[in-house]
């Protein structure tokens, strides 16, 4: 973990009540995909987790989705900003167990930790397909995104205003074969993967969280293996350890 002082270099609107905001600043801490920073903003006690979405040398970029006060402060944040952050929080995905045809899944903000997920996974020479799930079109965001880095992807929107009607499981037939998976998304997403997918996978759980690095024990759940806390054992855990 580390703490220092970043710079807001642009903070832009990208899909109904989306931002995507990029940071610059020391990236040092990070050392998987699936790590979150954790935000301090004026006027508010406990700091905002947010995941990361990508970051190289000296830039973070976050995309975050507007539902509550603190969050709508962030989106009002303009360039050359100061902000208090902690970084290189949870322990992210283990790409080592991905295989050649990983399957990544992105439920609504659960989407962003997908994309530097897929370009690493890409880097070490596999081919992932992603599924990403909105409720309607003016939600989706990232799609050509993941298109440009060279995964398949499939978009669902339960409306069927874009891609396919439903659920991101209403896609899986779609995908083919896929040797292990990686999701992020809402808890009832979660239960569907968990009941839909054939191999074993990684999930990325949200919590709310007081600290974010483990010491108020907070965000603990309970594990086939014993306690957790979601935001320094987590956020990610395999599925053969989820109750639920």
């Amino acid at each position: 973990m580390y703490q220092g002082i970043y710079s807001v270099v642009s903070n832009i609107k990208i899909a109904k009540d989306v931002y995507k905001m990029i940071l610059s600043g020391d990236t040092h801490a990070i050392t998987a995909p699936g790590q979150f920073v954790n935000i301090k903003l004026d006027g508010y006690y406990l700091r905002r987790p947010i995941s990361i979405c990508d970051y190289d040398e000296n830039s973070i970029t976050l995309i975050y989705k507007v539902v509550g006060q603190g969050t709508e402060l962030m989106s009002k944040l303009e360039a050359y900003e100061k902000l208090d952050v902690l970084v290189g929080l949870g322990n992210g995905f283990d790409v080592s167990k991905s295989g050649d045809s990983p399957l990544l899944i992105g439920g609504g903000v659960g989407v962003p930790p997908m994309y530097n997920l897929c370009k690493k996974l890409i880097a070490n020479g596999a081919k992932p397909s992603v599924i990403l799930g909105f409720n309607t079109a003016d939600e989706v965001f990232y799609s050509e995104e993941f298109k440009k880095l060279g995964a398949k992807v499939f978009v669902t929107t339960i409306d069927g205003s874009v891609g396919t009607k439903g659920f991101v499981t209403d896609a899986f037939e779609l995908v083919g074969d896929y040797k292990y998976f990686y999701t992020c998304g809402p808890l009832p997403m979660f239960k569907a993967v968990y009941n839909a997918t054939v191999t074993s996978g990684e999930f990325s759980f949200e919590e709310r969280m007081g600290c974010g690095f483990g010491a108020c024990m907070g965000c603990t759940c309970k594990t086939k293996y014993g306690n957790k806390r979601i935001c320094k054992d987590g956020p990610v855990l395999v599925k053969e350890e989820i109750i639920w």
